[in-house]
């Protein structure tokens, strides 16, 4: 699951980024209002920590924007400011939840997790299709009660897929999801290939159906 921490305190979002990158969740970082607009506006994330006072902007345009572009990423607004009004305001623009400094990080965590849940899967705990069933908060994947052991990219591709059911989804897509910012560095995205390979392998061989289908020449979809 990818974090887009929008933050000009470095030690702050340092600190963030840590905590949460032993929930197995990857960050990235925008420090001002410029880096935070165009970030949003090429990449894609789970989930969205906003603080509303940036050095060259207001965080609330950046809500703004994220409606103007209908885009679905859950938002969490971090302020300093004590204010009900920006609260409010931040709400009725389109973010999920609010968090006033100083916060305890573990509370942060579960408020991420909270809302990817109630986003992506239905505000449920476990994610399941036929034979298929994920537990969230463990992050154990069974197929027809027999445990599978995927890495954490293959994993991470597998709720990928499973949150966007039936949608095609390119290579780059996936090469920027599982890569981020440094997937514009890379010569080639045939590492997608690999990992997706592999956890269709491990599918298969594990008795899951076939839903991970290639189609070839534009990417990948997950086929219900």
């Amino acid at each position: 699951m990818k974090v887009l921490i929008i933050e000009d305190e470095p030690e702050l979002a340092q600190s963030i980024a840590e905590y949460l990158s032993e929930e197995s969740y990857r960050c990235e970082f925008a420090s001002s209002f410029t880096d935070a607009l165009e970030k949003i506006s090429i990449y894609e994330y789970d989930c969205i920590l906003l603080d509303i006072m940036l050095p060259d902007g207001n965080g609330l345009t950046i809500l703004e924007e994220l409606a103007r572009q209908r885009k679905q990423e859950g938002v969490i607004i971090l302020s300093a400011k004590g204010s009900i009004d920006d609260k409010i305001r931040g709400l009725q623009i389109g973010a999920d939840d609010y968090l006033t400094k100083p916060f305890h990080l573990a509370e942060l965590a579960a408020r991420i997790y909270s809302i990817i849940r109630r986003k992506q899967f239905g505000n449920v705990n476990i994610v399941e299709q036929n034979e298929l069933q994920i537990n969230l908060p463990a992050k154990t994947v069974t197929v027809n009660g027999t445990s599978l052991t995927l890495t954490k990219k293959e994993f991470d591709l597998l709720l990928y897929f499973l949150s966007n059911k039936n949608r095609v989804i390119s290579k780059s897509t996936l090469a920027e999801y599982l890569s981020g910012d440094y997937a514009d560095m890379l010569d080639n995205h045939d590492f997608i290939y690999a990992h997706i390979k592999n956890l269709k392998k491990k599918l298969t061989q594990a008795g899951c159906d076939h839903y991970l289908k290639t189609i070839y020449g534009t990417g990948y979809k997950w086929e219900v």
